[in-house]
């Protein structure tokens, strides 16, 4: 399924209400932030627009928008060459953006060059002991799922710190589920925390990584996204 076509089903918008509160919660004050979403994050950008200072959604491959979502906010990047300067952004969203990436270290590495040094990175990512990561009409069933020790390990050794982790999508990804997702979330999250759907992992900035490529000049950026 593609991803426009799962956020627009009933499971995709209770899956999108699910993680977005746990993404409200990490952060619910983004005023004078700069955000970058990476992978597909246009489902849960969208509240962010007009509150942050600056909101840029990029994908690795062109996409299919939400339909409340400003298309001047989006560009594509690859992996391993984002179009931004050092130290752009104050905060950055991936989400279905580990998972799919054709060279996990090499997008990190840049996540980190663009993250400014006191940002805040939040990684939405496939919970390989749930039942999202086993199945391929979910998205979160597509590429590499990963475990809690995976996860922390791949962000340390990108010179992220993870601070604050935990899980969201406890419902089992079943459309005639979508009435009780809240009762789901409540329930699984106090009785099986292990089993979230995805995990919802916020990190810092290590200073002491080496800098990265060489950053990108701002006339060099989409006109969109300087403006």
């Amino acid at each position: 399924m593609e991803l426009a076509e799962f956020y627009d089903s009933r499971l995709g918008q209770m899956a999108r209400r699910l993680i977005l509160r746990r993404i409200t919660e990490a952060w619910p004050n983004v005023r004078g932030q700069r955000l970058l979403g990476y992978g597909y994050p246009m489902p849960y950008l969208g509240g962010f627009v007009g509150k942050a200072e600056r909101v840029v959604a990029a994908s690795p491959q062109m996409q299919e928008q939400p339909r409340d979502f400003p298309s001047g906010l989006m560009t594509v990047a690859p992996d391993d060459a984002l179009p931004f300067p050092d130290a752009m952004f104050d905060r950055i969203l991936v989400v279905h953006g580990l998972e799919r990436a054709e060279a996990l270290r090499p997008l990190l590495r840049q996540l980190w060059r663009v993250l400014a040094p006191e940002g805040r990175i939040l990684v939405i990512a496939p919970n390989r002991a749930s039942l999202w990561a086993q199945m391929e009409r979910s998205p979160f069933g597509v590429g590499r799922p990963f475990s809690k020790r995976e996860l922390d390990a791949m962000l340390r050794a990108a010179m992220f710190t993870p601070e604050r982790e935990s899980r969201a999508l406890y419902m089992p990804p079943l459309q005639s589920l979508c009435g009780s997702g809240p009762g789901w979330e409540r329930l699984g999250a106090r009785f099986f925390a292990g089993l979230g759907g995805v995990h919802v992992v916020e990190a810092g900035k290590s200073l002491y990584a080496p800098v990265g490529p060489a950053a990108v000049p701002v006339g060099a950026l989409p006109q969109q996204i300087r403006a």
